[in-house]
């Protein structure tokens, strides 16, 4: 992976992809005086598993599978079997879903899209919907999976002219295009800038201590083969020309906050800002006024150039 220089740490912990009941929360406690080493193991396999299905504190989320129609296919991405659907003829958008989500969270923006004269290739990550499992089984994945998984799509479909990622998708199309993966446009919705931010999250809600959460992050760069500095997105844009990017946030976001949208736009020469109200982290991809902003970015420059 490319080296990015100059890291800023991101100081947000409001990062909710996980909750701890109370006895779960009592068992690190003590063994995060007791055993700390064994805390920051636990605290591994939590981080890089698949939380079961609960309502979300945003109401339902959108989408409850692929959307109808599509030519189904699968890709091979690093030995894992990644499925997904495309619809449409003409230059390519690729949808690409966050953590614990699935491709037809992002159904409102297909058939727009494709209306456009775009063709909209959506898919699952490795773990996710009706891909197969990741490198750790069915309930496990990472950063690293879900960028390998788009960067395989592309391959298999043909250039991106443009990419629509939502949370830890975003970051993971992020770092497909810090590490060669080339797009004419992003469009980054709800993301996380920076997975310190997730870590210490974890962190506060499991009860771990400095010692433990120390332990923890270096295993989880063990199991990654990089530095968390390398998955921090504003610097990612600082690392390279990004192309032309719309950043899209809800105020209320209570998975990740608005405040690291913001950073990403500041960071991005390439990237504007769009913050919105009432939305939350899910309901912002099914909303109106976003869609259509959302395709009106994506498509334009492959509107000029069919005109």
């Amino acid at each position: 992976m490319t080296a990015v220089p100059n890291v800023r740490s991101q100081k947000s912990t409001n990062v909710r992809f996980h909750v701890a009941p109370s006895p779960i929360r009592l068992a690190f406690t003590l063994l995060d005086r007791a055993a700390p080493t064994l805390a920051a193991r636990w605290a591994e396999r939590i981080w890089f598993t698949l939380p079961k299905r609960h309502p979300s504190p945003d109401g339902p989320g959108p989408g409850s599978g692929t959307p109808p129609g599509g030519r189904p296919f699968t890709v091979d991405a690093g030995g894992r079997t990644v499925a997904g659907r495309v619809w449409g003829d003409g230059p390519a958008v690729y949808l690409v879903h966050g953590w614990a989500g699935h491709a037809g969270q992002l159904t409102a923006f297909v058939a727009p899209l494709v209306a456009q004269g775009l063709r909209v290739i959506a898919y699952d990550a490795p773990s996710h919907g009706a891909s197969g499992p990741g490198a750790y089984g069915p309930r496990s994945s990472s950063i690293p999976e879900f960028a390998a998984a788009l960067t395989a799509v592309v391959a298999a479909h043909g250039p991106a002219h443009a990419l629509i990622a939502h949370s830890m998708g975003a970051t993971a199309a992020a770092v497909a295009l810090c590490d060669g993966l080339s797009a004419g446009r992003v469009v980054l919705l709800a993301p996380m800038a920076s997975p310190e931010s997730y870590a210490r999250g974890l962190a506060a809600t499991l009860g771990l201590g400095e010692s433990a959460y120390r332990r923890m992050v270096a295993r989880v760069e063990r199991r990654v083969g990089a530095p968390m500095r390398q998955f921090d997105v504003p610097e990612l844009g600082r690392a390279i020309a990004m192309p032309p990017t719309l950043v899209v946030h809800d105020r209320g976001d209570r998975f990740t906050p608005s405040t690291d949208g913001a950073a990403i736009a500041a960071a991005w020469p390439s990237a504007r800002l769009r913050l919105t109200d009432g939305l939350g982290h899910r309901r912002l991809l099914t909303d109106p006024a976003v869609v259509a902003e959302v395709v009106d970015f994506a498509g334009a420059g492959a509107r000029v150039a069919q005109a």
